[in-house]
């Protein structure tokens, strides 16, 4: 049987965050600016969800608009996770 050898570019393995030292424009700054806010509520938010959810849960899905109310609020806990999730890394 042949033999395979595979070739990896040494660039393969580089990181982008690290590759580009530019600084921000000013556009960039204000995004930042605006976004940072909102991540922090929805970080927040992730952590507060979980209690009301609980007790939901606890209490019993016996109809559907408890059972639609605690999947709303997972769905909405999913996204907040997602949009907090990089709240306070710089």
């Amino acid at each position: 049987m042949g033999q395979i050898h595979a070739t990896v570019s040494p660039m393969s393995n580089s990181n982008p965050s690290l590759a580009d030292h530019t600084p921000p424009t000013s556009a960039q700054h204000g995004k930042r600016r605006l976004l940072e806010p909102v991540q922090g509520v929805a970080f927040w938010a992730s952590i507060a969800l979980p209690f009301v959810q609980v007790p939901l849960l606890l209490s019993g899905l016996h109809d559907w608009t408890a059972v639609l109310a605690f999947g709303s609020l997972l769905a909405l806990n999913v996204l907040t996770l997602y949009v907090g999730h990089t709240y306070g890394r710089e």
